[in-house]
């Protein structure tokens, strides 16, 4: 059955924004008069997401404020980190309020408009725990990439810089099964890059699905100028 539920990592601090954006979380920064996140929750209600869990910290209030418990036809939980438990402790945290055994799982600084079906298609017929969708770029340096086998199972991460020219990244948006953080011990807190995907990648469970749509990643002052131009082809 089709998971119709999501986590969003809400809680990022927007170092990089500080100079554009100022007394606001990332996810809140305005892109033509509305915070950005209004349009990731807009892009997952195309999807029939219906549960949205937003992992939230630094400056939770005006995140909480704004949508409360509802946005259209989602409903809304938070799942708060007192102290920051890094992407990976946040995504298990955040667990822990989905009520099915699946969620997406997707930034809140980042819009990557891949078709959800299809990565759940895709995550089904691998028969797999954890598959990330990927992103084609001409140039990796900037990113870290991503290398697949023939059946599209991930085998290395590669660090920033490693690699150039045209290639895979991690467009950070997962699908998990909640029996995934189930089978590893892992510690409170903890990175999902670091001390999950590339710890983990030689045992083989990580799948990719290569997507070519739009993406973009506010968290960095240049793309966050040009959302507000390519946001409007949006619609809502």
């Amino acid at each position: 059955m089709y998971t119709q539920e999501a986590i969003i990592l809400a809680g990022g601090l927007g170092t990089r924004l500080n100079n554009v954006v100022k007394d606001l979380p990332k996810v809140m920064a305005p892109v033509n008069g509305r915070p950005f996140l209004e349009y990731l929750l807009d892009y997952l209600s195309d999807f029939v997401i219906e549960h949205v869990v937003l992992s939230v910290g630094y400056m939770k209030e005006p995140i909480m404020d704004h949508f409360g418990s509802q946005y259209k036809d989602i409903k809304i939980d938070y799942a708060i980190e007192e102290d920051p438990l890094g992407t990976g402790g946040a995504i298990k945290n955040a667990f822990n309020f989905i009520e099915g055994n699946r969620a997406f799982v997707l930034n809140g600084d980042t819009m990557f408009r891949l078709d959800l079906i299809r990565h759940f298609d895709f995550h089904s017929i691998r028969k797999t725990d954890f598959s990330i969708t990927l992103r084609e770029v001409e140039d990796v340096s900037r990113y870290g990439s991503v290398e697949l086998d023939e059946d599209r199972k991930i085998i290395a991460f590669r660090e920033k810089g490693d690699k150039r020219g045209k290639g895979f990244i991690n467009g950070g948006v997962y699908l998990i099964h909640r029996r995934f953080f189930e089978k590893y011990a892992f510690p409170e807190k903890f990175s999902i890059e670091k001390d999950c995907l590339e710890a983990l990648v030689d045992t083989g469970q990580f799948y990719g699905l290569v997507c070519r749509q739009y993406f973009i990643d506010i968290g960095i002052p240049e793309d966050y100028e040009k959302a507000q131009d390519e946001f409007k082809t949006f619609g809502y």
